[in-house]
């Protein structure tokens, strides 16, 4: 199972997603996510074998517990690129509200999984949601000009659980089915 911990948004954000990525139509070589299946990613664990899923949950579930943080709301809002403007490969979604609460969820994550074994993140975690992801640089002068000069705000959400999300890959693009809902408290 390809398998990622998430918060997913919900269906009244698919709109204003789908909208914020039609600003970015004309950039060649840039490839939008579904805007349906948007999401923030807290951990990817890549290919786990399903005999270890009943332990992952435990650990997901203590995580949780550890970050101790109650329901709350994130605003998304603001632009930004992975790795830098110059090399594009991802461009994203920001959050300006609920960032420290999901750090903190993500490191109790990531403390939790990365004793089980799975590899550590190889970079500080940047709350995102992921928009576009760059296959050329055709359109990255477009691409440059939005980021540095839109500051979009596409709504809020209530966060009130995370998600061990699974990811099937297709043709058509990856297909995300929810495993388990860990709720906070």
């Amino acid at each position: 199972m390809r398998l990622f911990v998430s918060v997913d948004l919900p269906a009244d954000l698919t709109e204003p997603v789908d909208d914020l990525q039609a600003e970015f139509a004309e950039a060649s070589g840039l490839n939008v996510t579904d805007p349906e299946q948007a999401h923030l990613t807290l951990k990817f664990l890549g290919e786990v074998d399903e005999d270890r899923v009943p332990t992952l949950s435990r650990e997901l579930r203590a995580a949780v517990d550890e970050a101790a943080v109650s329901p709350f709301t994130v605003r998304f809002d603001g632009l930004g690129v992975f790795p830098d403007l110059e090399y594009i490969s991802v461009v994203w979604l920001g959050t300006e509200a609920g960032g420290a609460e999901l750090t903190r969820l993500h490191e109790a994550v990531e403390e939790r999984t990365t004793a089980m074994g799975f590899e550590e993140e190889s970079h500080d975690f940047t709350p995102h949601v992921t928009l576009a992801r760059m296959e050329h640089a055709g359109g990255k002068e477009l691409v440059q000009e939005l980021v540095r000069e839109r500051e979009p705000t596409v709504g809020e959400m209530r966060v009130d659980e995370i998600r061990l999300t699974e990811s099937t890959l297709t043709e058509d693009g990856p297909e995300y089915a929810t495993v388990e809902r860990f709720p906070l408290e």
